[in-house]
């Protein structure tokens, strides 16, 4: 008898898609790992600085824009993003859609996700979740 073969790590969740209205978590079936290809600080404006991020997220090679205002996100994190068409929880706990929206100047293509977007615990709010390197892109 051989041992499995490994496989990537993939992101698991606690809820399943059926039961996600009762633990009140956003469908996350369309999130992705992404790999942070570069940070470009923006000039602050006021309020926390922005930073704008060229994130792979396995879409054939096209890397998107995120713009972000966490500060642990460096070249070659691996990270978690919610990109357009996703859903996330807004600050009242309802469903918001990510749009592509303009953020400091900057059109932004998604948002990096923290734990707690997650349902993870521990972490901080506004600090983005990284995950291995064994965690495949996509």
């Amino acid at each position: 008898r051989q041992p499995p073969t490994p496989h990537p790590q993939r992101i698991t969740y606690p809820c399943s898609t059926s039961a996600r209205r009762h633990c009140n978590m956003p469908d996350r079936s369309e999130y992705k790992v992404g790999v942070v290809l570069s940070v470009d600080e923006l000039p602050k404006k006021g309020g926390k600085p922005l930073r704008a991020c060229s994130v792979n997220i396995g879409n054939d090679g096209n890397p998107i824009t995120v713009v972000t205002t966490a500060a642990n996100v460096r070249d070659n994190s691996r990270i978690v993003v919610a990109p357009v068409g996703s859903t996330v929880l807004d600050e009242s706990g309802e469903e918001m859609e990510i749009k592509k929206t303009s953020v400091g100047g900057i059109m932004s293509e998604g948002m990096l996700c923290d734990s707690q977007m997650l349902g993870w615990k521990g972490g901080a709010h506004g600090v983005a979740a990284t995950v291995p390197d064994t965690f495949e892109l996509g």
